[in-house]
């Protein structure tokens, strides 16, 4: 029989909930989300479901990690609707503390990423997965989890958790499910609903600029360059894109690459960022799809 959804909103009620789990032999799959849940979160929490005994679902929109003071004050926070949702979909926790809960008066610890936080979004993002790397490790302590389901749509971030929980030996499997897109090809992210008509429909050339890079490698381009101008070309017909960049790099270091063929081409990603209006979208694929 299912346990009522649990709702904790402060660290010490979510470890003892947590130690309570592991008591009893169960394990807990965490899916840390900063709300306003779309499918592509309900499909991770569908994984965890399968993957874990427990699932805790955590909504915190983390000021740490905003660079734009706007970007954050109008992040969607329908708290009341993703309980409800995670309610439906079998989540048997919650954890949604708030900004005060989390950096308390006097607050004054942070964790610190390397060079893997120099590149593309952190480029863009300075202090951005500073702030990211903060807040998981919080998370991870708070909800102790045995395993953590991130998506790929977000895949220098992924990357960057997994180094972060191997560093600092927190013991959790980190997962990675792929990117959920709409019928149309856009990947689906919190931010869409912030997308007017026009803004939504040229939203669009992100994945097709990726695509384009696909059909460029797969039709013979070699080098770097060749398929990131392919893309760019997509997104320069679009009036309303401002690009921030596309980059091709290696899963393994998240490293710039030149030569396509001078790394295995199953480790090989392109990734883009642009603006519409003041919404900022990221994606990314692999460049040559198994």
């Amino acid at each position: 029989m299912n346990t009522p959804l649990r709702t904790v909103t402060n660290p010490s009620e979510m470890i003892a909930w947590s130690r309570s789990a592991h008591q009893a032999g169960e394990t807990i799959a965490l899916v840390p989300t900063m709300g306003a849940l779309h499918r592509g979160h309900l499909a991770l929490i569908e994984h965890a479901r399968t993957i874990a005994d427990r699932v805790v679902v955590s909504i915190f929109v983390n000021p740490l990690q905003f660079d734009r003071p706007d970007d954050f004050e109008h992040y969607p926070r329908p708290i009341d609707a993703d309980v409800e949702v995670c309610a439906e979909h079998g989540v048997d926790a919650v954890y949604a503390p708030t900004a005060a809960v989390m950096y308390p008066a006097g607050y004054q610890t942070t964790v610190r990423i390397g060079a893997l936080a120099s590149v593309m979004e952190g480029a863009s993002r300075p202090g951005h997965f500073d702030g990211v790397a903060t807040v998981v490790t919080k998370l991870f302590t708070a909800v102790r989890p045995d395993l953590a389901v991130f998506g790929e749509k977000d895949f220098q971030q992924l990357t960057i958790v997994r180094r972060l929980t191997a560093d600092l030996d927190l013991g959790v499997d980190v997962i990675g499910r792929p990117t959920v897109r709409e019928a149309d090809g856009l990947a689906l992210s919190s931010r869409n609903t912030r997308l007017d008509q026009a803004q939504r429909r040229a939203a669009l050339a992100v994945p097709r600029a990726l695509e384009a890079a696909v059909h460029s490698a797969a039709h013979g381009a070699r080098r770097a360059d060749t398929v990131i101008d392919a893309a760019l070309r997509v997104l320069a017909d679009e009036p309303l894109a401002a690009v921030e960049y596309v980059a091709v790099f290696d899963t393994d270091d998240l490293s710039a690459v030149t030569d396509l063929d001078a790394h295995p081409h199953d480790r090989l990603r392109i990734a883009a960022a642009a603006f519409f209006g003041d919404v900022r979208l990221i994606d990314n694929c692999a460049l040559f799809p198994s």
